[in-house]
């Protein structure tokens, strides 16, 4: 069986998180899709609201990066949820289980919608990060056994032939 499901929308409310016994983040809100069509001659727009759920990481990043009126585009799975309510009634509902989402506002619009997060990266601190970085790969190589050797073409580069690359955290896609 195969279910999946796309949307593009906007969230029509800000992100819920909240955290399981585990620690594993959880997020709700919301999104609006739309269809423009035509029908006799008179142009019409359908709008459906759909619930979304974030887990684990995703949720955290949903919640730290997205807002009310944030353009997303979401990939999951289809999910039935049901329930009693306070008046004993049985209610339900269908919502989609976030499994990959890309974030499709632009810079500009992300801080007019109230993000204003700036990467606290310096110059300054990117020897730092590199240093770090390489530090368990030297641990690495030095507790690999005496009898195993790395194939030529598949050698990691020495330090110095690296290079630095400068990447602004609003440049990235998620």
């Amino acid at each position: 069986m195969y279910n999946k499901v796309i949307l593009v929308g906007n969230l029509t409310r800000d992100i819920e998180l909240r955290y399981s016994q585990s620690g594993m983040g959880i997020a709700n809100t919301a999104i609006a899709t739309s269809r423009k069509f035509t029908s006799n001659g008179e142009k019409k727009e359908e709008v459906c609201f759909v619930d979304i759920t974030f887990f684990a990481r995703s949720a955290e990043i949903a919640n730290q990066y997205l807002r009310k009126g944030s353009k997303i585009l979401v990939e999951g799975r289809l999910n039935f949820d049901q329930w009693v309510d306070q008046n004993g009634q049985k209610r339900s509902k269908h919502s989609v289980v976030v499994e990959t989402m890309q974030m499709l506002d632009s810079k500009s619009d992300n801080q007019s919608a109230g993000n204003n997060y700036q990467a606290p990266q310096t110059q300054q601190n990117q020897p730092q990060q590199q240093q770090a970085y390489q530090e368990p790969s030297y641990k690495q190589q030095q507790q690999q056994p005496q009898s195993y050797q790395k194939p030529a073409a598949q050698q990691m580069p020495s330090s110095n032939q690296v290079p630095v690359i400068d990447i602004d955290e609003d440049e990235i896609p998620f």
